[in-house]
């Protein structure tokens, strides 16, 4: 009976996430996704390089669990001799949930141009495009139903019941956003940022393991924003915040972060950051990061809170990630193209 009641969950929850509300594939730590919550955000940091991977562990309280990876490179390039940059990249996404090993695979090219508004100081428009292969695949041979229960225990010489056309299917998937990322001030070290990503906007119709049924995939609008203040000479305090509409779903998570140099002052290579996001009516997400540049790892928890933690017992999804970040040399990108860093 758990095996028919782990599949279907994950059939349950693989049935909403295509037809109607449409839950994307999502992280908590936002500072280590920016490309997956917005393409215009590429090349948006103080740098030349940046390469970025998370991966997240959750549910594994109720059923297997979701097992999702991420992992993302960019850089950039100033145009000519403006202010301006072209900023390219990638993202790799993998996510595998369930008995019955319900696999996502995403491989996302992503380019970016950041125009400069200002000769005085960081203020740069960004507009970005992603677009590339998406696919999809089960185990048919380890789905269980409850078809196959005979009344008494698990059959498996029953048919399962289910009349997949496929157990594999591929489709493209294309994103786009706008942001602004602006200086607040006199102190570089203050500024914020402001953008809207609207994701799947050529709606695939081809994301079903039915072959009757054409099932759109739901658009996704991703409004996003932050700003970090300097407190001290070695101590900031960050806000950010993503709010997410796709079909009837909606998505509200936000936080702060306290960030802390160690050692002189003027030393940016070693700080400490701890703070914590909130998932509206999901989870509470402590997090702590430890920089040692060009390094950075963090680590956070998603304490459900939701009325799924009866069954989950509070527990939910444990995520880390780790950054290389590095200037190749002392050139104009070093505090050109700024934003909210931890």
């Amino acid at each position: 009976m758990k095996r028919i009641i782990n599949a279907a969950f994950v059939l349950m929850f693989s049935a909403a996430a295509l037809q109607t509300s449409g839950q994307d594939l999502h992280f908590s730590q936002l500072f280590e996704t920016p490309i997956l919550r917005n393409p215009s955000l590429t090349g948006v940091y103080s740098g030349d390089v940046r390469f970025q991977a998370v991966t997240r562990n959750q549910w594994n309280s109720i059923t297997d669990g979701f097992q999702t990876t991420s992992i993302s490179g960019e850089s950039k390039t100033q145009i000519g001799e403006s202010d301006d940059f072209l900023s390219y990249g990638g993202q790799v996404v993998y996510d595998k949930a369930g008995t019955i090993a319900l696999t996502t695979t995403k491989l996302m090219p992503v380019i970016n141009y950041n125009k400069s508004l200002s000769d005085v100081r960081n203020l740069y428009l960004s507009v970005g495009f992603m677009g590339g292969y998406v696919q999809r695949s089960l185990d048919r041979s380890k789905m269980t139903t409850n078809n196959q229960f005979n009344g008494v225990a698990y059959d498996a010489s029953l048919s399962d019941g289910e009349n997949l056309a496929t157990g594999q299917f591929s489709y493209f998937d294309a994103s786009a956003g706008m942001s602004l990322n602006a200086q607040i001030g006199e102190n570089p070290a203050n500024n914020l940022y402001a953008g809207v990503a609207y994701h799947h906007f050529n709606q695939s119709q081809k994301v079903s393991f039915y072959d009757a049924e054409k099932v759109a995939m739901q658009p996704k609008w991703v409004g996003s924003g932050g700003i970090r203040m300097e407190l001290t000479n070695v101590s900031t305090l960050t806000f950010e915040a993503d709010y997410m509409v796709q079909g009837n779903y909606r998505q509200l998570i936000g936080g702060a972060m306290l960030s802390w140099k160690l050692g002189e002052a003027d030393d940016n290579k070693y700080a400490i950051h701890a703070g914590a996001m909130f998932r509206v009516n999901d989870a509470i997400i402590p997090v702590a990061k430890l920089e040692f540049k060009p390094f950075a790892v963090a680590f956070s928890y998603d304490a459900n809170v939701s009325m799924l933690r009866q069954s989950t017992h509070g527990r939910g999804g444990f995520e880390c990630s780790i950054t290389y970040q590095k200037h190749r040399t002392r050139n104009s990108t070093l505090d050109a193209v700024r934003c909210i860093q931890y």
